[in-house]
This record gives C-alpha cells, structure tokens and sequence, in this order.
C-alpha cells in the first residue's frame, strides 16, 4: 500500500521548513507520497526539485468562511489542471491577510515591541503571517513561546491583535479548486465541526474528506466515514505539518490517507 501524507506546510505559506526540507524528512520517514498544500497558493508547483525520490504533489488549502453557521472551513485540492484559475480566486486573501499583519506589526509597536519588517520572514518571500511575527517575538525574548498564555492574550480572547479578514465562503473555496478540474476535499472537520455544511458541498461537487488528522477525534472519525459512505467521498489524511510553526507536535507521516484517498489523488483515479 501507498504510505501517503496528503496534508503539509512549507515556508511558501505558514510552515517553517522549504519544500527540500520536507521531502528529506518524509524520505526519512518512509513515504511514498506527499502533498505539499500551502495555505491560498499554488506557487510552489515552481519550487519542487526535480529528482526528489518519492511522489511529490502539489495541493492547496484555502481558507474559508462559513459566516451564517460561524465556522471555520479549510478546503484542500488536489490535481488542479487549471492552476491560474485556483490562483485568480485565492490571490485577494494572501494580500489581505499580510495587510492584516501589517495592521498588528503596527498595533504591537505601539505598544514597544519594536519589531524589524526587514527581519521578519515571509511566506513565499512576500507575505507576513501571524506565525512569522510571534517566530521573530520568540527569536529576541518579546515572548517566551510560539503559541502559549503570550500568543492567546494578544491574537486571541479580545487581545490587541485579536482581529481578522473577510475569508470566502465555503462554496467560492469549492469552486476555486473545482472549476480548476481539481478534487476537492473538506479538511480536519474535528477540528472546526463544521459537519452540517457536507451534505450540500458534496451536492455542489466535493469529492473527498480529510479522514485522518490530529483534530478528528475517534467520534469525528466516525462521523466523516459516515458522510463518505452517504456521498459516495473518498477518504485522505495528513500530518498538517508546519513544523515549529504548530502547537501540536506532528511529524509528517503520522497520519496518512485512507486507500480511496490514495487512488483518488495520488494515482489519479478519478470516480
């Protein structure tokens, strides 16, 4: 069987490890396949190496907004044939989402911080993430981790940076990767229980769930196979690996896609 982790974060988005950093772990790890989904881009399709010793896809996950029900909804896609469609659809939240940065750079500042723009990183060498700004906090002792009781009062629970963007809705997402000649797939619904919006994504053309993640409980497991079988979806899985840029410790290959998963997206076998 296929071992592959369909679900992972580079420095082209909010992961702290390069494309070659990622492949050499899941190498290390005994992968046969990977899926690298930045966040709301397609442009690593550019950055993989040519001779990478495993099966390397290039995915995306947008992010979206259920803002009738106030959830959260990720969107990953795979097989995109069209990737300038996908990139036409997702480019206004990358750019409102470094504005956001921007926004709270100048917030935290004020409030004497201090923070460098010019030693910030950056994803894709262009866009700031929130990510970034507490990794530069941590770096010169403003804060004393990436995502404890600092991060929480500040970008969290009404703090001074607790501020967001419009994100599209779950449907725009959809189309985004479907009038690509993509598949796409409902990621870690656990972890957002956003369960009620499937019926009707999968009427509108979703072709899969994020089955295996570290945000579905057993419980939500049981939930996202019952869906599937209903709606005839396959099934994927991943690490959600962005390396320090994660409050949970996960290492790619920790979770892996489900066989339907695997034929759907890796060996392209398409329903």
């Amino acid at each position: 069987m296929i071992r592959a982790d369909l679900h992972m974060h580079s420095t082209v988005s909010d992961g702290s490890f390069t494309i070659p950093e990622l492949i050499a772990r899941a190498r290390q790890n005994g992968l046969d396949a990977i899926a690298i989904t930045d966040h709301d881009t397609l442009s690593q399709r550019f950055q993989i190496p040519a001779d990478t010793g495993l099966q390397v896809l290039t995915g995306i996950e947008i992010s979206a907004y259920d803002y009738e029900n106030d959830f959260r909804v990720h969107m990953l896609g795979y097989g995109i044939q069209k990737p300038e469609v996908t990139e036409q659809a997702v480019h206004p939240t990358l750019e409102a989402r470094h504005a956001n940065s921007l926004k709270q750079i100048e917030i935290l500042n004020q409030h004497g911080y201090e923070i460098d723009l010019s030693q910030l990183r950056r994803a894709d060498g262009k866009y700031i993430y929130k990510q970034h700004i507490m990794d530069d906090l941590v770096r010169r002792g403003k804060a004393p981790d990436m995502f404890g009781e600092f991060y929480q009062k500040t970008f969290k629970h009404g703090g001074i940076c607790d501020f967001d963007i419009r994100y599209p809705s779950p449907l725009e997402a959809l189309r985004a990767i479907k009038d690509a000649g993509g598949l796409a797939v409902l990621a870690h619904s656990g972890q957002q229980q956003n369960f009620c919006i499937i019926p009707e994504l999968a009427k509108q053309g979703l072709d899969g769930l994020e089955l295996h993640h570290h945000a579905n409980s057993e419980k939500d497991r049981e939930i996202i196979r019952a869906y599937a079988a209903q709606y005839d979806l396959f099934l994927t899985g991943g690490s959600d690996f962005h390396g320090k840029f994660e409050g949970v410790l996960v290492d790619i290959g920790d979770y892996l896609a489900e066989p339907s998963g695997v034929r759907a997206v890796v060996e392209g076998v398409r329903r």
